[in-house]
């Protein structure tokens, strides 16, 4: 089976290469549960896989110089459902029991999964093509009311100035 060619891509699925590069970010750090407020970095690695029909992200966050939090971000389009996805695994450790899911508005893309402990939605604003933002809120189970866990912004750099992790 031969992988699609990017001319042959939904616009849909073209979208989702705005996604594409090497990244990195400063991000302010809200004092959740899990961790407490600050800033911290983070270098992001994306590529397109099987002729653009999918974007492999690699995300490593690094607070006190070490990484404090890392994921493998799986996106995709559900064309019969209009819907971009995306499956994360991360050091958290919890199995994904469904991507999350959304859509476009503007230059905004926003992504919402639900799990029995609560609810997540995540937002990417694209400045421009060197350029994005990026926020992550959570709900717990029960609440109404999205908290704050992680904004940045984030610039695009060279792979080669990644670090290693």
């Amino acid at each position: 089976m031969n992988a699609a060619s990017f001319s042959s891509l939904s616009a849909d699925h073209q979208r989702l290469q705005a996604l594409v590069g090497a990244w990195r970010g400063e991000e302010d750090v809200a004092a959740t549960q899990w961790t407490d407020a600050g800033t911290a970095t983070a270098d992001v690695l994306a590529e397109a896989q099987f002729g653009g029909l999918f974007v492999v992200q690699r995300y490593r966050q690094r607070r006190d110089g070490t990484i404090s939090f890392g994921s493998h971000n799986v996106f995709g389009f559900d064309q019969q459902n209009s819907l971009v996805t995306m499956h994360q695994f991360d050091s958290m450790g919890f199995v994904p029991m469904s991507p999350a899911t959304g859509s476009w508005n503007g230059n905004e893309l926003t992504l919402e999964r639900s799990s029995p402990r609560g609810a997540a939605r995540v937002t990417y604003g694209f400045d421009g093509a060197d350029t994005y933002r990026m926020k992550l809120q959570f709900k717990t189970a029960g609440s109404d009311a999205w908290q704050d866990m992680v904004s940045g912004l984030y610039r695009r750099g060279s792979p080669s100035e990644m670090k290693a992790g």
